[in-house]
């Protein structure tokens, strides 16, 4: 076993125990792990880490940075107030609640930025990568697991290396990974990917052997998804889209197969995807960051030819089934690290058309997809942005309602922009689509309210753009009234409650 997952004879003399290891990390360090959406996430070392927390009850916080969210071991070290610093993606509840009580310095980062803000020298050094692997080549080459993430940048800055080889996990996994590191700025030359097919790198992370301090041997499992199975709504959105998408080519704004599509972490975003197994579309490629279980479900149906990702963020079912079948998958499918997945000059170059999730959208089309009533932090931006701006076609989806009805995800104004009115193209909810294309301010926000509000909420928009209006401007608010909405809900639980309001008599 040794010899097939440390090739490099040298290396087995440095297989330690994650125990072990552990008492390497001090208060302070600056710890770069692997991991992209619960996928491939280094496991043992920082969990490890948990343990000796609970044991000695020491003062300990380290920075910590990843490639998009870890598995439960986000949870385990904000529970044990062992983090001080956190970037640029997280999805766990209990490091969720830290970060909104201020106890964890947060930076929300687009996903493709966070690999030059390390080759930048911005975040200072980075004491420990820890790597989930395969296996480690003759050269010293790590080979990854079900992500990349921005295991290829940690690797190549950080001071120590420690490798977790994983042995639950296939050797069929090697081939899988296309890894390639631009050179740094100013001189960088194109990245040469014009396919979304193309291989342009190693099948492994580069690393002297000398800088790799420690090998962990571990069978931790991934974190599965819990995706929530599309209902009525999302397979309502799903429909729209495929009317949106065919009646494109028909126009010949879209060639055949549509193009790459990118599809978003989340329960809807995989529901909507997962509605184009019954669609007319054949020959199609996915370019994304996150290939969900609705990804695979295409490719097992013959309707995806070829799939790039940074990572595979699949239910417990699903990573069974891909597991078992990689012999026949790794001819159609690639993982990249996240600056090439999510990196503008290839999404732009491609033609990629995107699908992204949004918590509130406004009536000029400035979409929220971070924080809740503008201030609390749900997950991250993650990847969306790098998609929205650059993709040939920005779609978001979001379902018209949420809270039984409370709650509007169509408002007068977001409480937050992620994503401003220049980045979306158009909106879908279960009741219809938004096309914002070529439309002026005041033109979206009637065709929002017309194609995408829930009736419950129409008369009450349409009251507050009648007042906005009479304000003039060429995107008109009513201050006044503008966040009003996110007022009655924290202050009588149900944003349908509309007293009218008093207003001046122009």
């Amino acid at each position: 076993m040794l010899e097939q997952r440390i090739r490099n004879v040298a290396l087995r003399s440095r297989v330690c125990t994650a125990d072990e290891v552990q008492s390497w990390i001090q208060n302070g360090m600056t710890i770069a792990v692997s991991g992209f959406t619960k996928s491939g996430d280094a496991k043992a070392t920082l969990q490890a880490l948990a343990r000796r927390k609970d044991k000695t009850g020491e003062p300990i916080k380290i920075n910590l940075l990843s490639g998009a969210s870890l598995g439960e071991t986000d949870g385990i070290l904000a529970s044990r107030g062992l983090l001080g610093m956190r970037l640029p993606f997280q999805s766990d509840p209990d490091l969720r609640k830290s970060i909104n009580l201020g106890e964890i310095s947060y930076i929300d980062q687009h996903l493709s930025e966070t690999a030059e803000w390390i080759r930048s020298g911005w975040l200072g050094d980075i004491d420990f990568a820890i790597i989930e692997a395969t296996a480690i080549t003759e050269n010293g080459g790590i080979i990854p697991t079900t992500s990349v993430g921005n295991s290829p940048i940690f690797v190549e800055k950080a001071k120590r290396v420690i490798v977790e080889i994983n042995l639950s996990l296939p050797l069929e996994l090697e081939g899988v990974h296309d890894i390639y590191l631009p050179t740094a700025r100013p001189n960088r030359q194109p990245i040469p990917l014009v396919n979304v097919r193309d291989r342009i790198g190693t099948t492994y992370i580069p690393c002297p052997p000398d800088k790799i301090a420690a090998v962990i041997l571990t069978t931790a499992q991934d974190t599965p998804s819990n995706v929530s199975a599309p209902d009525a709504e999302t397979a309502a959105m799903a429909g729209h889209i495929l009317e949106f998408l065919s009646h494109e080519v028909n126009r010949g704004r879209l060639p055949k197969n549509i193009g790459p599509l990118q599809s978003g972490i989340g329960s809807v975003a995989n529901a909507v995807l997962s509605g184009l197994v019954q669609g007319p579309f054949h020959d199609l490629e996915i370019y994304t960051e996150v290939m969900q279980d609705a990804a695979f479900e295409l490719l097992d149906a013959g309707k995806v030819r070829f799939a790039s990702s940074c990572s595979f963020t699949l239910s417990q079912a699903m990573r069974r089934h891909v597991l078992s079948r990689l012999g026949e998958y790794r001819e159609k499918v690639v993982l990249r690290p996240q600056e090439i997945s999510n990196h503008p000059e290839i999404v732009r170059r491609l033609g990629v058309i995107a699908i992204n999730g949004a918590l509130e959208v406004d009536l000029y089309g400035n979409v929220n997809s971070t924080h809740v009533s503008g201030t609390h932090m749900m997950n991250g931006v993650g990847g969306s942005g790098d998609f929205a701006r650059n993709a040939a076609l920005s779609i978001f989806v979001t379902k018209s309602t949420a809270k039984d009805g409370r709650i509007s995800s169509v408002i007068p104004f977001v409480t937050h922009v992620d994503h401003p009115e220049h980045d979306v193209d158009v909106i879908v909810t279960e009741r219809g689509i938004a096309d914002l294309r070529g439309l002026a301010p005041r033109q979206r926000a009637r065709a929002i309210i017309d194609h995408i509000a829930h009736p419950d909420y129409q008369d009450a928009l349409r009251d507050y753009v009648r007042h906005a209006e009479s304000h003039s401007g060429n995107t008109p608010h009513a201050l006044d009234e503008a966040f009003g909405w996110h007022l009655r809900l924290q202050q009588q639980g149900d944003m349908r409650t509309m007293p009218s309001p008093v207003r001046a008599v122009n």
